[in-house]
């Protein structure tokens, strides 16, 4: 159980300060559905669905890497000084040539018009590229003090400068045109703000992580820079695949979303975009627990009873996140309000969908780390270019007659599919003893209870009754899942014993 428990603390750590730090970055989400148009909330999101593709491009898998290799005591001398000169080197000549293309690429991802955001994106993609290493050194270093407070100042200022640009600019504008203040504001700039606002704070976590960014000698180590290639590239393919995955459905639904003009195909990913968004607490949890988790599969490779650790890991994975799908799924009506825009709440029909969607790529994560450590790095690229197969196939043939169910049903079966196959593959190559028939009769439970739920109040809606089945439901789920697994739950400390004087 220790070994869950320093799990539990590092993803305490490290989760808290990202949760915090994307929950603030989430709480724009209905700031901007209400400063920006529809279009322009779609305009920005075919940008950021473009940004992950550079990052993977720029990263190579090398922080992945760092994690395996500084385990090794014949690498842990050479191997941040020779990944450190590598990210700088491809970081310099990537940025150039990127924008020295920035309109064909502005082309690609339907925003002609306005080249200066890939600019703005290639400027964040390179910061965060450099700063991906400093982060992962703190992460190693189980330093989560620093790690949390430049994460969390750096959302702070992104949020303060957005509102600088899309607030506080056009009431001056209105009260005062000649203020010194407006020499710097164009007020037809407005999603290129929210890009630089995220550059600005792409640069300050440069600039705070600078110790880290240069604790390196300018030692390269060629043999070991080969080595860890051979481990990281594959990765490297696996990380854009999953982009395919993750994002690329905002850049076809851009493409070939059923509607009239542009300006709508924009409204449709912006639609989509929102109601994505309304899978925060799974996809905040799965952020803060790979954080934590990654240090600490690897470390934890080298006990005995590794096998049986992550299968109890995967355990109290998935009872976190079918809880987390009821407390979203069955209050949807509360969470909507989170985007501003009411006409945006058409597309809230794709939100069930997402969840579990979401539900499955954090189950696969948690797979994924046989592959990872018996060194077959190209099984994730296999597994993850299958997925994005699927992504493209299901999303070419049906967003044009369905627009963005389209886009969530394509999310579904993809990682569906990368669940099951890591799964299977798996247990042949790194067999780990999960409670599978356990773990999936609570996810067709969950959605058994969402159906009700559904069909409850479809044909009586009202609020009162919704709610109460939403909280029936929930805390139903939970003593169910308290009594199912008193055993586990009891060995916790204080809160174990506390938890069953109720139950």
């Amino acid at each position: 159980m220790s070994g869950i428990k320093k799990l539990a603390g590092q993803t305490l750590w490290y989760g808290v300060s990202s949760i915090f730090a994307r929950f603030l970055n989430y709480l724009l989400t209905p700031y901007l559905t209400y400063k920006l148009s529809g279009s322009g909330y779609g305009e920005m999101s075919l940008v950021y669905a473009s940004i992950p593709f550079l990052n993977t491009i720029f990263l190579f898998g090398l922080d992945t890497a760092y994690f395996r290799y500084v385990q090794k005591e014949e690498y842990a001398k050479n191997i941040y000084n020779t990944l450190s000169i590598s990210i700088f080197t491809s970081t310099f000549f990537l940025s150039a040539l990127l924008i020295l293309f920035n309109d064909s690429f502005a082309h690609l991802v339907s925003i002609e018009d306005h080249p200066e955001y890939i600019t703005l994106s290639i400027l964040i993609i390179a910061f965060d590229a450099l700063s991906a290493l400093p982060f992962a050194k703190l992460r190693q270093e189980n330093r989560p003090v620093k790690f949390a407070m430049v994460r969390v100042t750096g959302i702070l200022i992104n949020i303060a400068v957005i509102y600088f640009f899309l607030s506080v600019c056009p009431r001056l504008l209105e009260q005062n045109a000649n203020s010194p203040l407006l020499l710097v504001y164009n007020k037809d700039f407005g999603v290129g703000y929210v890009l630089l606002a995220n550059a600005i704070q792409s640069f300050y976590q440069l600039i705070i992580l600078r110790k880290e960014l240069f604790a390196f000698d300018l030692k390269f180590d060629l043999s070991v820079w080969k080595e860890v290639m051979v481990y990281a590239l594959p990765l490297a393919f696996a990380n854009f695949a999953g982009m395919i995955n993750e994002t690329f459905d905002r850049i076809m639904l851009g493409w070939w979303a059923p509607v009239q003009n542009q300006e709508a195909a924009r409204f449709e990913v912006g639609t989509y975009s929102a109601c994505y968004k309304l899978a925060i607490l799974i996809s905040l949890f799965i952020q803060a627990f790979r954080m934590g988790a990654e240090p600490f599969f690897f470390k934890q490779a080298t006990q005995e009873d590794a096998p049986r650790t992550y299968a109890r890991v995967m355990k109290f994975f998935v009872i976190t996140i079918t809880l987390m799908f009821l407390v979203v799924a069955l209050y949807l009506d509360v969470w909507k309000h989170f985007i501003q825009n009411e006409a945006m709440w058409k597309g809230l029909s794709v939100v069930p969908i997402l969840l579990f969607a979401n539900m499955f790529l954090g189950i696969y994560y948690n797979l994924s780390i046989w592959y990872k450590l018996s060194q077959k790095t190209s099984a994730g690229a296999w597994i993850t270019l299958i997925g994005a197969f699927i992504t493209l196939g299901i999303n070419a043939a049906f967003i044009p007659r369905f627009s963005y169910m389209a886009c969530a049903w394509a999310t579904f079966f993809c990682y569906g599919s990368m669940m099951a196959i890591s799964y299977i593959w798996g247990q042949k190559k790194y067999p780990i003893p999960y409670a599978t028939k356990k773990l999936c009769a609570y996810m067709v439970i969950v959605a058994i209870l969402y159906f009700i739920h559904r069909g409850i109040t479809g044909w009586w809606p009202v609020s009162w009754l919704n709610f109460t089945l939403a909280t029936l439901f929930t805390l139903g789920y939970l003593v169910f899942i308290l009594r199912i697994e008193r055993k586990e739950f009891s060995r916790l400390p204080y809160v174990g014993k506390m938890i069953y004087k109720f139950i």
